[in-house]
């Protein structure tokens, strides 16, 4: 199994989802459209390529692109033929929503939970969509990039000591 024929598959089956496609590293790395993420996976578990194992979901956030503000990432592997893939999705902070993947692997259940936790995205479907690694009053989501990174307000740090 080859990343061209899996490409091709995909854009056989769904020709007007992906929006790009590229290679990092040797990896097919597929952006499709977010209304499609579920029949998209469900038809690469279910075909004869049997891209039967979900490795992770995780979400990114772009705040310098409004329209593709958040994203979802999806690593998926072919176990037999030892084959992996990346599907990402992107969404406005408008509509933070996409499907969730428990009905088609189990394992996705904590990994959506984990996403939620962090960048706030929500798993439509998903049966307990609750907090997983933060507390549940923590009132923000960690990860995105909203908040400065140092505090300006300290006085006992030299910028000219950090190349500044």
């Amino acid at each position: 199994m080859t990343n061209e024929f899996v490409l091709e598959a995909i854009t056989r089956e769904f020709p007007e989802t992906v929006i790009s496609s590229s290679e990092p590293y040797g990896m097919l790395t597929i952006e499709i459209k977010k209304a499609d993420i579920k029949k998209v996976i469900h038809y690469l578990k279910d075909s004869s390529l049997e891209i039967n194992f979900l490795t992770d979901v995780c979400g990114i956030h772009y705040p310098e692109f409004p329209e593709k503000e958040i994203g979802v990432i999806y690593h998926l592997q072919n176990m037999v033929a030892n084959f992996r893939l990346r599907l990402k999705i992107f969404m406005s902070r408008e509509n933070i929503e996409v499907d969730s993947l428990t009905e088609l692997y189990a394992g996705a259940n904590w990994m959506e939970r984990e996403t939620f936790d962090f960048y706030g995205i929500k798993f439509k479907g998903h049966p307990d969509l609750r907090p997983i690694l933060n507390m549940e009053d923590l009132g923000y989501h960690p990860m995105l990039k909203e908040y400065r990174l140092e505090d300006g307000t300290r006085t006992d740090k030299d910028d000219a000591m950090f190349g500044r």
